[in-house]
């Protein structure tokens, strides 16, 4: 959590300073500016935290909602309405369409190369199946952004959602923001497209001027306009863009000065009846938003640009204080009224953190813990499908009446109770099967199917195991191609006879539960996985599962019955558990039929 918004502080600062230098070209766009707007939001939030959840946090983030809705309104109706309504409409029916195909579209082909052969498929560009990094530099990004944000943003709309029923909170968490979301990039990015077009329908274009050393090189140092691009373009070479702009100078360098202007703006912007149209592309993501709104004018793009920092201060604000409240709430185990020395703790952490990280590599550093963020959320990938089937078990339950509710066997250990309930003995446990747990998951299934020889299967995960090293350290070492690959494929093996082994466990102890699920905690998770069936076993519970009446008659029947058809079987299997036995543990009459009953 702490990770997450100290990020985002530090990019909300860059930003920020951005949009000041757009607005007053005479505050620097540097790391000091970006500092001191880091500590302004930190005091800012700090006063906010302090004040509480119902005064300044929720204030706050009132505040911000009407300002973004407020933008959202005035841009659509400056803009054309009906366009950007038509656009809504056709981008939204477009999603709903393509929903089921965009949610399993993973870019296979576009990840392999580019697609060679298509001419032969009436294909004309080559690289026509699009982009390959476009999938992991949106889709998967903003998937596991997302997901690291989950702990953080799951407990902030819990602790404001108490007392609403299950409807109301998803209406409010999940179908509201949704549609909204949809009417702000309509809106902006519908906005931000139309003006995209316009400027390239005027011929404004991304020159790649290099604008230190044009400021150094004097008209005599010049021979000719064909060697200006080596002197005024980035890397000695101009791009299109750029030679059309010095060909039009038509060889004054006092004209190539006027043109150029001094500004990274030239050649992509211009001014048409008092607005400003801007090849957006050609800047960056930063300034973007500020080109947009002064697109809508003198007046009012510099009332929308204003409105617009005061807006994004205010979001910064709202996420930093939101952040330090659920980091407090975790840290003193769960309190929602934390003491107000932990509050100014945690929120003048974040600032210092976001400073630090300025300080030592600006943006890079920035982009390096966010992209640490996203690999430390793949964890929580396995554990929000794990929520997700446990949510739907517990609705379920509860949905029923309270005769039809009951209490299901379950194993005697949760998975992370070693964590939970900080129990050393389970720790050693767990840390011992990292390295013992082809040894022990053996024993386990030897006594889940009833066998006093371990060896075989001890033997068979031991190799499988130890297979993944190796076989790494062999393509490693040994440069052999393809080994990782059956390194993994060892592990996926080892994994399937852990995950056998637990649903054999459930089963016969008629614990519920499904295979995928276990599959996927054991993919993870199987040093634990072995503990909980060792302390499973261990406890007795296979013992009095096997020693149940209704155990005794199951195996009679697998045993005796002999018919000629399957569905005959299933029929008398199921015609002797409805009468319930000789009640001594012994075998139920096959000539028993559920009609009787």
């Amino acid at each position: 959590v702490s990770t997450q918004s100290t990020g985002s502080l530090g990019i909300g600062a860059i930003q920020v300073n951005a949009g000041l230098h757009f607005l007053v070209p005479s505050i620097p766009d540097s790391t000091h500016v970006q500092m001191v707007i880091i500590w302004t939001i930190t005091f800012c939030a700090t006063i906010s935290v302090v004040s509480g959840l119902r005064r300044g946090i929720r204030r706050i983030s009132q505040a911000s909602f009407m300002i973004g809705v407020f933008l959202m309104l005035v841009v659509m109706f400056l803009d054309q309405p009906q366009y950007i309504l038509n656009l809504f409409i056709q981008t939204l029916g477009f999603y709903i369409q393509n929903i089921i195909q965009l949610s399993f579209h993973c870019d296979a082909f576009e990840q392999l190369s580019p697609s060679y052969g298509s001419s032969e498929r009436g294909r004309v560009d080559e690289t026509s199946d699009g982009e390959s990094e476009w999938m992991n530099e949106w889709t998967v990004f903003y998937w596991s952004w997302w997901i690291a944000w989950s702990p953080f943003v799951g407990a902030f709309i819990a602790k404001i959602s108490r007392g609403r029923t299950i409807r109301e909170f998803i209406h409010g968490s999940l179908t509201a923001p949704v549609m909204f979301s949809f009417l702000w990039i309509t809106v902006f990015g519908g906005s931000g497209i139309k003006m995209e077009r316009a400027a390239a329908h005027q011929g404004l274009c991304c020159p790649n001027w290099n604008l230190t050393m044009f400021d150094l090189i004097t008209p005599d140092q010049v021979d000719n306009k064909a060697e200006w691009g080596s002197y005024i373009c980035e890397n000695r070479t101009c791009n299109a863009c750029s030679s059309g702009i010095i060909l039009k100078s038509v060889g004054d360098y006092q004209n190539l000065t006027e043109m150029i202007n001094g500004t990274v703006e030239y050649g992509s912007t211009h001014k048409v009846n008092n607005q400003q149209i801007t090849r957006l592309s050609c800047h960056s993501k930063e300034t973007m938003w500020f080109f947009l709104m002064a697109s809508y004018g003198d007046i009012y793009g510099s009332v929308l640009s204003m409105v617009s920092m005061m807006g994004l201060f205010l979001y910064l604000l709202t996420s930093s204080d939101s952040g330090s409240l659920i980091i407090d709430t975790l840290a003193s185990n769960g309190d929602n009224e934390p003491p107000v020395t932990q509050r100014i703790f945690w929120a003048l952490v974040e600032g210092a953190c976001a400073t630090s990280l300025l300080a030592a590599g600006g943006h890079s550093a920035l982009v390096a813990i966010q992209t640490a963020s996203i690999v430390a959320a793949f964890p929580y990938t396995l554990i929000l499908n794990i929520l997700c089937v446990s949510i739907y078990l517990g609705i379920t339950q509860e949905s029923k009446d309270a005769s039809e509710r009951y209490d299901p066997p379950r194993f005697s250990i949760g998975l992370l109770d070693f964590v939970t309930t900080w129990q050393p003995r389970l720790m050693k446990e767990t840390i011992k099967n990292v390295f013992l747990g082809s040894y022990n998951c053996g024993k386990c299934l030897a006594r889940i199917n009833r066998s006093n020889r371990p060896l075989v299967w001890q033997v068979t995960l031991s190799m499988l195991l130890v297979g993944l090293p190796v076989f790494y350290a062999i393509e490693l070492q040994l440069q052999i191609p393809g080994s990782t690959s059956i390194a993994w494929t060892c592990y996926c093996g080892f994994v399937l006879y852990v995950t056998g082994a637990r649903v054999l466990l459930r089963i016969r102890c008629k614990i519920p539960g499904n295979m995928i699920a276990d599959f996927l905690i054991c993919l993870f998770l199987w040093p634990t996985v072995i503990v909980q069936m060792q302390e499973h076993i261990a406890s007795g519970a296979l013992d009095l599962a096997e020693s149940s009446p209704e155990r005794d008659s199951l195996d009679c029947h697998l045993d005796q019955l002999s018919v000629d058809s399957e569905m005959d079987n299933i029929a008398k299997l199921y015609s002797g558990f409805g009468s319930g036995g000789d009640g001594g543990g012994g075998c139920v009459d096959p000539e028993n039929d559920i009609t009787k009953v």
